[in-house]
């Protein structure tokens, strides 16, 4: 229809050129909000199988604002182990975790970055590890944190964390985080960093406030005296000595047979036992043993001189049992002052009294043998008088063993005097003269104690010598020995183990002959045992 006019609306130029700015600021702003990285996307990476590599590449890039940088770090942290490993922190064979993304970083972007991280780290581990609930642990929340501010401190040197002010701070933080519900942490596996490892690196500051640990009742009592005992200083350690004392005192009492008592009744009931008063007494009496021998391990690592002090009044106590006795005498193994002279006399009062158990006697003789000759020879002297042979005998023993060949004569002599001699005495000292050092040969010292101007004692010792190194070669010098009538030792009454008798070759069979005299204890004893070697 020509001439008439369209009906199609027209669009004018500027409307045209405001849709298209509407639209673009639309797209730009869409867009822009897709790119933008917040807390909120930082929270969800967290808990995504990609969420490590997301946190990183924040944590590395300079178009992201360091608080937002912080909180990346922060969240590789908390991120949940994957098979045992914690990734956020250490990351995997193919992905870094936070401490090789923080080498990536320039020293001033990541000094920035560190010096916000570590007040965060000390605010959670400075939280306390949830209660139990039903008997069960709840996970600890502040150990991923406390994992990684121990990387920081060691990882590659710990040259990421180069500021000593802040490394301190980290170090304290780790060391009260240590002596915090101490038991449940110690156990803790799902540590990256176990608490003997870190307290093998942090040393004594690490472990100052663990002695206040050591309580009556309380756990780990071993353990906490282990780590003091391996990197704490001497006052820390002579406060882990006095509360050691205070555990002992305690398990050694009648209160603590009372406390423990009900909880062995039902022990015993749940198991359907019904002992009688007198074995329930003998239960509670070994359960107590088993204890103090536990707290006794301890106070071995530790020593010091409230522990040695303790343990020397508990070995001469006589009203203790035998096995406790010589646990306490066992613990001081390394812990006694060598050259104080009212240590050796305690050891040595055990050892000489006549009503000591041979158990408890053994282990303090032990530790007189850990003192200067000097200290402790006239005192171990004094024991040959002892009614008690086997008394006189371990002290004599260890006389040699403290002894060169110059001072053989003086034991010679000593030993001379001895009244109520077993034959295993000269049989055992004859073995450790021969075993002895000196400029002179052991032989030619007890050569002169082989004739009849020498008490009886003293030539039997001699002799003792050839049982155990004469050889057929010898027999010729002692030959005028076959007819010596000098009687032997007469063994106390009822002495236990004391006798003269040897094993002498029958016909067809062995016998055990008599010894009486000087010369049946060569013909019998030594001879034989000389005829069986050669000389070299």
């Amino acid at each position: 229809m020509t001439g008439q006019t369209s009906k199609t609306p027209r669009v004018s130029g500027l409307w045209l050129r405001r849709a298209s700015a509407v639209a673009v600021t639309l797209a730009l702003a869409m867009g822009s909000e897709a790119c933008r990285t917040n807390s909120d996307n930082i929270q969800h990476w967290a808990t995504t199988v990609q969420g490590p590599k997301k946190l990183v590449a924040v944590l590395t890039h300079d178009k992201y604002p360091v608080e937002l940088r912080v909180e990346a770090a922060l969240a590789l942290i908390r991120m949940k182990p994957r098979n045992g490993r914690r990734v956020g922190i250490d990351g995997t064979d193919d992905q870094p975790g936070l401490m090789a993304a923080l080498t990536q970083l320039a020293p001033a972007t990541r000094t920035a970055i560190i010096a916000r991280l570590v007040p965060a780290l000390e605010a959670e581990i400075q939280k306390p590890p949830p209660a139990a609930q039903g008997g069960q642990l709840a996970p600890d929340p502040s150990v991923p944190y406390k994992d990684a501010a121990f990387a920081l401190l060691t990882t590659d040197g710990g040259r990421s964390l180069n500021d000593p002010a802040l490394r301190l701070r980290l170090r304290a933080a780790i060391s009260r985080w240590i002596s915090v519900s101490f038991p449940q942490r110690f156990d803790d596996s799902s540590q990256t960093y176990a608490v003997k490892q870190m307290v093998g690196e942090l040393k004594a500051e690490s472990v100052r406030a663990l002695p206040n640990l050591i309580q009556p009742g309380a756990a780990k009592i071993d353990a906490l005296s282990e780590l003091i005992a391996d990197q704490g200083d001497q006052a820390t350690k002579l406060a882990a000595s006095q509360h050691l004392v205070a555990v002992a005192s305690d398990v050694a009492s009648e209160g603590w047979v009372k406390q423990k008592s009900p909880g062995v009744e039902a022990a015993n009931k749940a198991q359907k036992l019904a002992p009688t008063p007198e074995q329930f007494k003998a239960q509670m009496a070994q359960y107590q043993e088993e204890e103090l021998l536990r707290v006794f391990a301890s106070m071995k690592r530790i020593g010091g001189a409230p522990v040695v002090d303790f343990m020397l009044r508990f070995a001469q106590d006589k009203t203790q049992s035998a096995k406790s006795r010589a646990g306490a005498l066992a613990a001081l193994q390394g812990n006694l002052e060598r050259t104080n002279p009212a240590h050796a006399e305690a050891i040595l009062a055990v050892a000489g009294a006549p009503d000591t158990p041979d158990q408890v006697r053994d282990v303090a003789l032990s530790r007189v043998a850990e003192f200067p000759r000097a200290v402790v020879v006239e005192r171990l002297y004094s024991l040959f008088s002892s009614p008690t042979w086997k008394v006189r005998w371990v002290a004599a023993e260890l006389i040699l063993k403290m002894s060169d060949t110059s001072q053989l004569p003086e034991f010679m002599e000593k030993i001379g005097k001895a009244d109520g001699m077993a034959i295993t005495e000269p049989m055992r000292y004859g073995s450790l003269i021969a075993e002895m050092k000196g400029t002179t040969k052991p032989v030619d010292v007890i050569a002169p104690y082989l004739g009849p101007s020498h008490a009886v004692p003293a030539r039997l010792t001699a002799l003792g010598y050839y049982y155990e190194k004469g050889t057929k070669n010898d027999l010729g010098r002692l030959s005028n020995l076959d007819n010596d009538r000098a009687k032997t030792p007469t063994c106390a009454k009822d002495a236990d183990g004391c006798e003269w008798k040897c094993e002498v070759a029958g016909e067809g069979k062995r016998e055990t002959k008599d010894i009486d005299t000087v010369g049946e204890f060569f013909n019998y004893c030594v001879k034989p045992a000389m005829e069986k070697r050669t000389a070299p």
